[in-house]
């Protein structure tokens, strides 16, 4: 099976020998794979096209386009995740598996209860490093996108962001304590393909009482996922899960 890589290059002519010039994908290529002249190659181009490529020269970095594959791995809708700072390295667990589950952004931002705190110059660090989390998870499920990362200074900036969406979720875990089945269901059965959708979740502690009247005057809806209780990491992934079930298995 051909591994796949992004080029950050438009996609050439069939036929088109080409210089393969973004220098990750390159040293992935050619000195970690060790790709040989006549080997097959997925690249993703910044159109989002997929081109079967072979290489014609691993000295030169070069390969030529022999096919587009109109496959997509894309879900029909647009998800964005948001979560509240994680502990530790959490962050970087859920960009991968987010990115995996065919996630469109991932943003993260300061609640209340979020006991990590990074200021711009650690956000900047941090962002270097997701932004590498998500490429290789991209590259890794076949994505034809790298997802979007945002690590917000404020929580104020991810409530500035509530009105480019079609609907905002808000993963409530008291919602799930009452005994919440519907609203989550209501929410796929009211999605369609290309609507911008924001799912919220919170930190290790939850969200505040007073964070969600502010998710709720924006005219966010509560959701709950199921009887248990999910981890900050977890619930991200469930919420994925169960959007790729109902749009693309069911």
């Amino acid at each position: 099976m051909a591994n796949q890589y992004f080029v950050f290059k438009k996609s050439p002519e069939l036929g088109e020998e080409f210089i393969i010039e973004n220098q990750a994908a390159a040293h992935h290529i050619f000195t970690v794979m060790r790709a040989k002249s006549g080997d097959q190659i997925r690249l993703v181009f910044t159109d989002g096209e997929i081109g079967l490529s072979e290489v014609i020269s691993p000295s030169d970095q070069s390969v030529k386009l022999i096919k587009l594959l109109t496959e997509s791995s894309e879900l029909p809708v647009q998800i964005t995740v948001a979560v509240g700072f994680p502990k530790g390295d959490k962050l970087d667990f859920i960009v991968e598996k987010s990115t995996e589950l065919g996630a469109t952004a991932i943003w993260s931002a300061p609640f209340k209860a979020s006991v990590s705190k990074w200021d711009k110059k650690k956000l900047t660090k941090k962002q270097e490093k997701l932004e590498k989390v998500a490429l290789g998870a991209a590259e890794q499920s076949r994505r034809q996108m790298i997802p979007e990362l945002q690590l917000f200074e404020q929580f104020t900036d991810l409530l500035d962001k509530f009105s480019d969406f079609d609907q905002v979720l808000i993963a409530y875990e008291e919602s799930a304590k009452m005994g919440e089945k519907t609203m989550f269901k209501q929410a796929l059965t009211e999605m369609s393909p290309n609507q911008k959708v924001l799912i919220i979740f919170g930190p290790e502690g939850g969200i505040s009482p007073d964070e969600i009247t502010k998710f709720s005057d924006l005219g966010a809806k509560m959701i709950g996922l199921g009887p248990r209780i999910l981890r900050a990491e977890t619930a991200p992934l469930y919420a994925l899960s169960s959007i790729s079930a109902y749009f693309e298995l069911l």
